[in-house]
């Protein structure tokens, strides 16, 4: 014969209670899961996406003093510098996931490209971050890199973790990206709300900056090159043609044919442009990604693009006060004609999709009233076929 158990009112209860926990339990788990997968209140992502020498550091510096922004420079230039004769081609899904991981403040990522017991003062350009050199990165609130320097040098990243948690926005300035495609993973990520700042510059002026600077440019162009073996006089040249199909490139997918995941996330900027009216731009590019203009940052912004230095640098990626206007002409006075025209012709498209006139001798070159930058909204439109 079965056996028969007799449930009482007490054992009831009892059940009950255990599944009501049960449902709670579940309910609770399934909301957690929910609200990890999906952005943080509040919570925007920002990605300078620039080329070297094209005013990128200044427009870091413009994100990284603002108190809403956690910002960090050049991310991947641990990527780029860790891999054994790398390609640009070849690490891009590296430095995908990498910032993946630095937008969600996850630091770890940075392990495989670190040495043993490293210290904040690791990371490339460091005390170029505003968030670093304050709490709770560090004890002390220091404006002073060298202070930062002295003051701020934690051992590890999980301070840096936890700073880059309690800001609103969390800004990376990258130079190593040549196309949209391998961020679309990041652009369709529900985890993330990222919007992609894309600055340029006429490559003329680029040219006059790297050759200040070649030196600092070695490993780097050895990579966009893919290695190859390239005469030492067409280096750069070969460079800036990369780099300026790339603008093409990056901006007809952004603009052109964008894919819905990309409406509304992307905004070019000429460097031109910013330093003509520096507070009308950067009050745009503040709206673009929800950031308010304060009066401390009009006053910053106003400081270091009106000091009366001409742009003579000694370190390539220092930042100082200067007429940014003569900086962004400097190029006219102190470039060779010869060198001004071969750059014209491998950025050709470029610069007539971006909207720079070229100079056919060097009297025109040389004649500062001509202005050389046409009006801003046609090269968003003005498109030539392929």
């Amino acid at each position: 014969m079965g056996r028969y158990y007799r449930v009482t009112f007490k054992t009831m209860i009892f059940l009950v209670f255990l599944q009501g926990t049960a449902v709670v339990l579940f309910h609770s788990w399934f909301i957690h899961l929910s609200v990890s997968e999906s952005p943080p209140q509040g919570k925007v992502h920002v990605l300078l996406l620039s080329s070297w020498r094209s005013g990128s550091s200044f427009l870091g510096q413009v994100f990284s003093q603002h108190s809403s922004v956690f910002y960090l420079m050049e991310p991947a230039w641990h990527v780029w510098s860790n891999v054994e004769k790398p390609s640009a081609k070849l690490l891009r899904m590296a430095v995908r996931d990498l910032m993946r991981s630095l937008f969600k403040c996850d630091f770890s990522v940075m392990d495989s490209y670190l040495p043993e017991n490293y210290n904040v003062s690791t990371l490339f350009a460091w005390t170029d971050s505003r968030a670093l050199c304050a709490p709770p990165a560090c004890s002390l609130t220091v404006t002073n890199t060298t202070l930062c320097q002295d003051k701020c040098d934690a051992q590890g990243l999980l301070k840096a973790e936890k700073a880059c948690n309690i800001y609103s926005h969390v800004v990376l300035k990258e130079v190593r990206f040549f196309e949209l495609e391998s961020l679309y993973p990041l652009l369709q990520d529900p985890s993330l709300d990222l919007r992609i700042i894309h600055l340029v510059r006429d490559p003329r002026a680029v040219m006059n900056s790297r050759e200040a600077s070649r030196k600092a440019f070695v490993l780097d162009s050895s990579i966009v090159l893919e290695q190859k073996e390239t005469p030492l006089y067409m280096v750069q040249y070969k460079v800036l043609q990369k780099i300026c199909h790339s603008h093409i490139r990056i901006n007809e997918r952004a603009v052109l044919k964008p894919p819905p995941f990309l409406k509304g996330r992307y905004k070019m900027i000429r460097y031109e442009d910013l330093t003509r009216n520096p507070l009308k731009e950067i009050n745009e590019l503040y709206e673009f990604v929800g950031l308010e203009m304060t009066s401390g940052m009009g006053e910053w912004i106003y400081k270091k693009t009106h000091g009366m230095g001409k742009g003579t640098k000694k370190q390539a990626f220092q930042i100082t006060s200067r007429n940014a206007s003569l900086v962004s002409q400097a190029w006219r006075t102190r470039l060779p004609f010869y060198k001004v025209k071969r750059v014209q012709e491998v950025c050709k498209e470029a610069m007539e999709l971006l909207g720079y006139r070229t100079v056919d001798n060097l009297k025109e070159q040389r004649k500062l009233d001509i202005d050389l930058l046409t009006p801003k909204e046609p090269y968003l439109f003005n498109w030539r076929p392929a």
